[in-house]
């Protein structure tokens, strides 16, 4: 179990890099609920996969270039947490101030969850 959870979330995080949502949510569970928590507050939250690949399919227009690295595993039954690095390269302005070719760089924690094969929660945490 833990090695095909490892590969799914490998898949979704290559896949993110590619810019390939098909492929981000090939994995993910019809009812998937994806969470971004940013010093602490929850910026953004989605329901559903339709949700989820809206989402996504727009995030993915703000950015140059992005890669997530991951640093670090812990395996705990149907959660998988991990570090990761984070590095972005602006590719339109920003309301906070950020500028288009600004890079960003992040470390955070994710956590995916498990309903048999198929990922159905996920929190990005920095």
């Amino acid at each position: 179990m833990k090695d095909q959870q490892k590969k799914k979330i490998q898949d979704y995080i290559s896949s993110y890099n590619a810019f390939d949502v098909n492929g981000m949510i090939k994995d993910l569970g019809e009812n998937i609920v994806f969470e971004n928590i940013s010093n602490g507050k929850v910026n953004m939250r989605t329901e559903g996969l339709e949700a989820f690949k809206g989402q996504a399919e727009t995030a993915k227009q703000y950015f140059r270039k992005r890669k997530q690295t991951v640093q670090n595993w812990q395996f705990n039954n149907s959660i998988v947490l991990v570090d990761i690095a984070y590095e972005a390269t602006l590719d339109k302005d920003l309301p906070n101030g950020l500028k288009r070719g600004d890079t960003l760089e992040l470390n955070g924690k994710s956590s995916f969850e498990f309903s048999g094969n198929a990922i159905i929660r996920i929190t990005d945490e920095s």
